[in-house]
């Protein structure tokens, strides 16, 4: 492997329906498993508009292409000079080959580049797994190892990603096992595999190898395998086949740099990074590697309460100065879309139906404004944490992570369900921003627990030591959870406006009035829709529908 060169590609492209467009390629040339030399990198302008979704992920518009793109032919011309017909690689070869890349190229007549290499993302499931909730999202993997941070969702930032991601991560693993040549990483991301940890269905997140012992989850596989959908009978029979071996998902941690530390600090920082557990580790070991994860996970849940309080903030504000014009759109929808239910009954001749609709609309303008009405009541005290609270959350958080094992209740179905409670209200504290109850639950969860009336829960550290495996993948679970949730909160439009209020206080206003004027127009339209529907009923009836207003 350390000889051979090959090329690692990233594309951002105008999206995943019609014909897909690339408006971003990058390429870093390599030699076993580092960069060979300076990366590739250049935006292309197709002369396409560029969808609204796929814009917000990777930030290029068209106004932007066309200032900064070069024309494709001219792009593919020096990507075949840098290529030459070396081998590529992506973090997800199917799609940035096979889906983008080859039409693109078949579309501008442009020969072949390359050859066809491995798909890195194969190689990283199958090194990592046993990966909680089968999640291998690129920039989740980054932040759980804790690489450096690049520009997320471009082209050349993601190449970079996968660079730190193979020579930190990957490649001790990799050689820890053999895989010391190309040929070999190609054959072993060729091969059949389904990941160890269920991605769907009923036992979702649970290992495989618990359908030894778990006669349910074993006749689940058994119907899998029998299905008469043809991938899924071939990923059941590839399950029992597994099943028939004796071996347990295990990684061993000493193929990662700092496993064989010579001192406990250096011990400490291959912690830091989150890294698997060990194979049959000294007791001493898998307690600091759960420590130094439970920190993590601490400090995940903190920064994703304080992005959320930020946004939650933000959102509050919109709504209470544009509530009345919201209020008063979806009234007139409401007005809209009954009085034409109510007309057309009348044109069908039937008064019992029309009177229903009568009804039915009463009934739904009363939902609305209690929907409002507790929107409102929902968002009168939100505002973004203080420093104080801030700091308080990190501590509340290390006390609340060792609540998380719910293996240890598994057998306990009284206990199991207290236990699922008690996540729920931490989980739902932490997305409403109630501090007061993750500090309530923090400092006294048996308390807690008393005061709800739940079957009690034994949380004393002695029982935890004796399940210490099962404690790791449940903060790893939970780490990849928040770490997604993170993602997810921050590639939403609100947050992009709350990230632009921090750095421009007065653009609130000027969001306030742009959105104004559009509901101001809207509501104008619907008011003219609703008197013209109006009007057609009392030419009906004789009079004007006084009851759906």
């Amino acid at each position: 492997m350390k000889k051979t060169n090959w090329i690692l590609l990233d594309t951002e492209t105008t999206g995943l329906s019609g014909t897909i467009y690339v408006v971003e390629l990058a390429a870093q040339r390599m030699r076993g498993w580092e960069p060979d030399g300076e990366p590739f990198q250049k935006l292309l302008n197709q002369n396409q508009d560029i969808p609204s979704e796929a814009a917000r992920v990777h930030g290029y518009t068209r106004e932007i292409l066309e200032r900064d793109g070069e024309p494709p032919l001219e792009v593919y011309r020096e990507f075949t000079e840098y290529a030459g017909s070396l081998p590529l690689v992506s973090f997800n070869l199917e799609y940035d080959l096979e889906q983008v890349l080859k039409p693109e190229w078949k579309r501008l007549r442009v020969a072949p580049i390359g050859s066809q290499g491995f798909c890195a993302l194969r190689l990283a499931q199958r090194l990592l797994d046993p990966v909680p909730a089968g999640n291998c999202k690129l920039q989740t993997l980054r932040q759980y190892y804790r690489l450096s941070q690049r520009g997320a969702h471009t082209a050349l930032g993601d190449v970079q990603t996968v660079v730190d991601l193979l020579g930190v991560i990957l490649r001790p693993i990799a050689e820890g096992r053999g895989l010391d040549t190309w040929e070999k990483i190609v054959a072993y991301t060729s091969e059949e595999w389904y990941p160890s940890r269920i991605a769907f269905g009923k036992f979702k997140g649970r290992l495989i190898s618990e359908a030894k012992r778990n006669p349910k989850m074993r006749r689940w596989i058994e119907r899998l395998a029998g299905s008469s959908n043809a991938r899924s009978a071939k990923m059941g029979r590839w399950y029992l086949r597994e099943l028939g071996r004796d071996i347990e998902p295990e990684v061993d941690l000493s193929v990662f740099p700092g496993a064989a530390a010579s001192s406990a600090e250096e011990a400490e920082a291959a912690i830091e990074l989150g890294l698997i557990v060990y194979l049959n580790p000294e007791l001493e070991e898998l307690r600091r590697l759960v420590a130094g994860t439970r920190d993590h996970l601490a400090r995940l849940e903190v920064e994703y309460t304080r992005e959320k309080s930020k946004l939650d903030a933000l959102n509050a504000t919109l709504f209470r100065r544009l509530r009345a014009h919201y209020e008063k759109r979806d009234r007139l929808k409401l007005v809209v879309g009954y009085r034409r239910k109510y007309l057309d009954s009348l044109l069908r001749g039937s008064d019992d139906e029309a009177e229903k609709v009568e009804g039915d609309y009463e009934k739904a303008r009363t939902q609305t404004d209690q929907e409002y009405q507790q929107t409102a009541e929902a968002v009168a005290n939100k505002k973004q944490l203080t420093a104080e609270e801030e700091e308080e959350l990190g501590s509340l958080w290390k006390k609340l992570v060792k609540l998380y094992h719910p293996d240890r209740f598994a057998h306990e179905p009284d206990k199991l369900e207290t236990y699922e409670k008690l996540t729920s209200a931490i989980n739902g504290a932490k997305d409403s921003g109630d501090i007061a109850t993750l500090r309530e639950i923090a400092n006294d969860p048996d308390g807690f627990i008393m005061r709800q009336g739940w079957q009690s829960l034994d949380f004393s550290e002695e029982k935890e030591i004796k399940q210490l495996r099962s404690v790791y993948e449940t903060l790893q679970l939970e780490i990849f959870n928040v770490i997604e949730s993170l993602n997810q909160l921050r590639e939403s439009p609100d947050y992009e406006l709350s990230i632009l209020s921090e750095r421009r206080p007065g653009i609130l206003d000027e969001i306030v009035i742009e959105r104004t004027k559009i509901l101001e127009k809207e509501n104008t339209e619907l008011e003219t829709q609703a008197d013209k529907l109006a009007q057609e009923i009392a030419e009906l009836t004789g009079e004007k529908p006084t009851r759906i207003r």
